[in-house]
């Protein structure tokens, strides 16, 4: 059997020309990188594309180690649309390298639904995150640079908020201390690093509409309070026109393609435990532009990244999403039901009986909360028996939800057409969308709205420095914005060990931060941190690059 780097890499692609000629790109509107990717320009977007794509959010439940395919069934149902003659257009994120060279690996989908070229999206791509990356160290470096040259703002060395970042997982980043050495080495004080997908220049470029809405967003960036606990911002700091010089290409959406020639728009990288976890504002409208049917993802399970791309990017974005589908796994509905790790393979119908709650509460948040119409896709495995398959679909239409299976891994676009048909008829069906909680909803009220609605919480405990938090925010004119809950993944709850569809909890708000430039508050829930750490045996050990430059074990 073919990894997924193998089939990538055997894959013959169509040139980037053709592919942006499928969709109608004048030449001039778009900047070739290479052979098979290139950037498209932002000014394309004033056009008036003359009709209204359908969008359709595709999310899952929580995750769990034996995988759900989230990406894998976004790419392949782009590919089973267009085979049903549907115009489909992909918008998904990039891949972080902290997962590619932690636990997840690749990021890119799998099997026969990938987009390409895989090596690229997964490493370094076009330079996105570099750029990002160092748009947010040198405010950084500015902020220290104004403390070190006499400090006119009146900068309180012990309330910069403004964090360094490296989009690695390196725990030791965590906290440390920095101006060490001397007078002329900066004024000590306790720093520390947040991974890049976690930045709030990441959020801020991901949500941009434009050069002058990224400039004004970079420009509202609270760096850290005064010593009378004022905000101190970039704009404060003349910070933003070089930031957004080094962002301004960074800005373009990257333009690739499936393995069958879909085109996918790959744009922006949020993570969706600690940030808000989904592709770019602009590269969603690019896929609608060109696109009767765009396809966005949003990161990992429903309660976070569908809950941050409906509360937070549809907000701010305008969006009004069609349809959404729910991607689960037999095994993961498994693990949810406590079978480890290593037994998922076997079949076990109790266990998948006692996990399908974690998915039904999924998709009642999609129906009931949000008003959405929804399918849930099994996304089907090799392990998986006749006998599991049958519960799964029986028992989730006992509960009257829709339910398709997804064979895109092994089949590519024809293991998608049932679910492909599914999707046709739900984005003409009427919907009733409507937000978790109102724009202008107090940040204390939005927190519990989505903790009691979403994750179906008892109610929420704020720590009092929390609320301290929450108090100062208000005073300085944020308390009305939308939150972005940084919670573990693995749960609904914030304890990841809680796994299925757990009752009877409480959530611990610790921490309270603005984003004023993303335009949202940050809650910190139970553990998380914005700063993941390597495993045991991170991937890797197992990526390697041949004499000849072909690059292995990636995924």
């Amino acid at each position: 059997m073919l990894s997924d780097i193998e089939i990538a890499q055997a894959a013959k692609t169509e040139p980037i020309a053709a592919v942006a000629d499928k969709l109608g790109i004048p030449e001039r509107d778009w900047i070739p990188y290479g052979r098979d990717k290139a950037k498209v320009d932002y000014s394309v977007l004033k056009q008036d594309p003359g009709h209204q794509a359908k969008l359709v959010l595709v999310t899952a439940i929580n995750p769990t180690p034996a995988g759900e395919g989230k990406t894998t069934t976004t790419i392949g149902l782009a590919d089973a649309l267009r085979q049903c003659g549907s115009n489909a257009v992909v918008a998904l994120r990039e891949p972080s390298l902290g997962p590619v060279f932690g636990i997840k690996g690749g990021a890119a989908g799998g099997g026969y639904a990938q987009v390409v070229p895989m090596e690229d999206i997964n490493l370094h791509f076009t330079g996105d995150f570099h750029a990002i990356g160092t748009a947010n160290n040198l405010l950084a470096a500015m902020v220290d640079n104004h403390i070190k040259q006499g400090n006119e703002l009146g900068l309180d060395p012990r309330r910069i908020t403004w964090k360094r970042c490296v989009d690695m997982n390196d725990r030791q980043l965590r906290n440390v201390v920095d101006g060490l050495g001397g007078v002329a080495d900066g004024m000590p004080r306790q720093d520390g690093f947040d991974i890049t997908v976690a930045s709030e220049v990441m959020a801020v470029l991901c949500l941009s509409s434009s050069i002058r809405d990224l400039k004004e967003r970079l420009s509202r960036i609270v760096v850290g309070y005064t010593f009378d606990r004022k905000p101190v911002t970039a704009g404060d700091l003349h910070a933003q026109g070089a930031m957004a010089a080094l962002l301004k290409d960074a800005l373009m959406p990257n333009l690739v393609q499936t393995l069958e020639g879909t085109p996918a728009f790959v744009h922006g990288g949020p993570f969706a435990n600690i940030a808000h976890g989904c592709n770019s504002v602009m590269a969603t409208r690019m896929a609608m532009h060109y696109g009767d049917i765009a396809l966005t993802e949003a990161g990992f399970g429903a309660d976070l990244g569908a809950e941050k791309f409906l509360d937070i990017t549809c907000r701010m974005g305008g969006f009004k999403p069609d349809a959404v589908v729910v991607v689960a796994t037999v095994r993961a509905l498994k693990y949810n039901g406590g079978v480890p790790k290593d037994q998922l393979g076997e079949e076990n119908l109790d266990a998948l009986a006692a996990g399908i709650p974690n998915l039904s509460r999924h998709v009642s948040n999609m129906t009931d909360v949000y008003g959405l119409p929804c399918v849930v896709a099994i996304n089907r495995f090799p392990t998986d028996t006749e006998a599991e398959l049958a519960l799964v679909a029986d028992t989730l239409k006992a509960q009257g939800v829709n339910v398709r299976l997804s064979e895109v891994w092994a089949k590519g676009g024809a293991g998608g057409k049932e679910l492909a048909q599914e999707v046709l008829r739900l984005v003409d069906e009427p919907n009733h969308f409507d937000f978790c909680y109102a724009t202008g909803t107090p940040v204390k009220s939005a927190i519990e709205a989505v903790a009691k609605r979403i994750y179906r919480a008892d109610g929420v405990d704020f720590t009092p420095g929390a609320t301290r938090q929450l108090a100062e925010l208000e005073k300085n004119g944020f308390g009305s914005l939308p939150v972005c809950i940084a919670k573990t993944q693995y749960s609904f709850t914030d304890d990841q060990t809680k796994l299925g569809a757990p009752e009877h909890f409480r959530i611990t708000v610790r921490e309270v931060k603005v984003d004023a430039g993303a335009g949202f508050v940050v809650a910190l829930t139970g553990a998380i941190m914005t700063m993941p750490g390597l495993p045991k045996r991170p991937a890797a050990e197992k990526i390697d690059v041949t004499d000849e430059g072909v690059i292995l074990g990636l995924f």
